[in-house]
């Protein structure tokens, strides 16, 4: 069992940064895969990034390519995502998740997150 908390969400303006955090608890954080993921209300999660369980190898989606990064501290139980040049279509529930292979794709992810909100205001 893997539980995942998000925090560093609010409101940045156009342009800005944001590093949001996921803090995992269980004994397999350390093994295990992450992702994060948003959505905004009505659509489809939105695959962002991963990050292998060493940290050593990240792939994102072209969306966010180049502006935003995955990082990981082990030793913290912590997955980081840091967003730069932020845009108001950025807008979106984010997520983080645990417990499935080196994938993009949500369906093969078991541990979610409850969600932190960012807000990008043009």
């Amino acid at each position: 069992q893997v539980l995942l908390v998000e925090s560093g969400g609010g409101l940045v303006q156009a342009g800005g940064s944001l590093r949001l955090s996921c803090a995992a608890s269980g004994r397999t954080f350390s093994t295990s895969p992450m992702g994060w993921f948003r959505q905004v209300s009505g659509r489809e999660r939105e695959f962002l990034g991963a990050i292998n369980w060493s940290g050593g190898d990240t792939f994102y989606a072209d969306s966010v390519k180049g502006r935003f990064t995955i990082s990981r501290d082990n030793a913290k139980n912590t997955v980081y995502l840091q967003m730069s040049s932020l845009k108001p279509e950025d807008t979106a529930v984010y997520y983080c998740a645990a417990g499935g292979p080196y994938s993009s794709m949500y369906g093969q992810y078991i541990y979610w997150g409850q969600g932190t909100q960012v807000t990008v205001s043009s």
